[in-house]
Parts: structure tokens; C-alpha cells; sequence
């Protein structure tokens, strides 16, 4: 498995683990809204939001997204399309009752609006040192070295 396989590997599992990203259209200006990804663990490919018609990410179009770990020793922003979500199979397939709480009308909520993010390619940074790394942090060394291989540009 190369460096970029286990960095793209170890993405997918801090995303599952905490699937909280900042969402901006590119071109548009607005700032980037926090979203909830719904994660399919068959599907690497693409993540779902639920939103509502009236959000500024409605529209849908070139995205970008921001990922942060729970932990903060892997960071990534991903380019993507913000696309509408018709098939019902799959806006009740994340359907729950945390999702329920923002939408008074329901799954039926009039201004229900379910987006995929269709993913394109991410730049990911992992930033976790070993005991060695953090003591040459802690005294001035030179930790540079051992972050090499924990940076990828890869098509998720």
C-alpha cells in the first residue's frame, strides 16, 4: 500500500468517525456553511448532505469542502460538484430522527433538500508525530523529516 492509499485509507476513517465539514460553492463569494456528511461505507465516491431549498448551497455546483479531525492530526480540503439528490431510496437511507429535528414538516418537509457531493480530488495532511517527533518539537528540533509521506494529493 503506498503512502497516498493509507493517507486516502486513513481520511475515510476519521470522516467516519466525526463527519463534520465546512461546505462553500466556489465562485460565489458566500462564506462556508458546517454540514453533516452522510457517510455509505460502499461508497467512496461521494458523501450526502441534508439541507434546505432556501440554503445558499442549494444551487448546487463546484464546491469545495474542509475537513478536520477530531484529534487535528489530519486535515483535508476536498474539490467537488454539489449536485440534487432525487432518488427517495437514498434520501430515506440517512433519514433519522437527528435529522428529523431540522425539518418541522418531516421526511415530507416542503423545503427538504438533499445534496451529494460528488468528490473530485483532495489535498490531505496528516500532522501526527511520534514520542521522538513531539520531544524535537518541544526542544526546537527539526520535525520536518518525519511528516514526509504524510502529505498527499489524491482523487478520492
Amino acid at each position: 500500500m503506498t503512502d497516498q492509499d493509507k493517507i486516502r485509507d486513513r481520511f475515510w476513517v476519521e470522516l467516519s468517525s466525526s463527519p463534520f465539514l465546512m461546505v462553500g460553492l466556489q465562485g460565489a463569494g458566500g462564506h462556508s456553511l458546517p454540514m453533516t456528511a452522510q457517510l455509505d461505507p460502499k461508497a467512496n465516491h461521494c458523501f450526502w448532505f441534508y439541507t434546505s431549498k432556501d440554503n445558499r448551497l442549494a444551487p448546487g455546483g463546484p464546491a469545495m469542502a474542509q475537513f478536520s479531525a477530531k484529534d487535528h492530526y489530519l486535515f483535508a480540503c476536498i474539490e467537488g460538484v454539489l449536485v440534487p439528490e432525487t432518488d427517495p431510496a437514498v434520501i430515506d437511507r440517512y433519514w433519522s430522527k437527528q435529522v428529523e429535528a431540522w425539518y418541522p414538516g418531516g421526511r415530507h418537509d416542503p423545503n427538504l433538500l438533499m445534496l451529494r457531493f460528488d468528490l473530485g480530488m483532495a489535498e490531505i495532511w496528516r500532522s501526527d508525530l511520534s514520542i521522538g517527533g513531539v520531544f524535537k518539537m518541544l526542544f526546537g528540533g527539526d520535525v520536518r523529516g518525519e511528516l514526509k509521506g504524510k502529505h498527499a494529493e489524491v482523487a478520492l
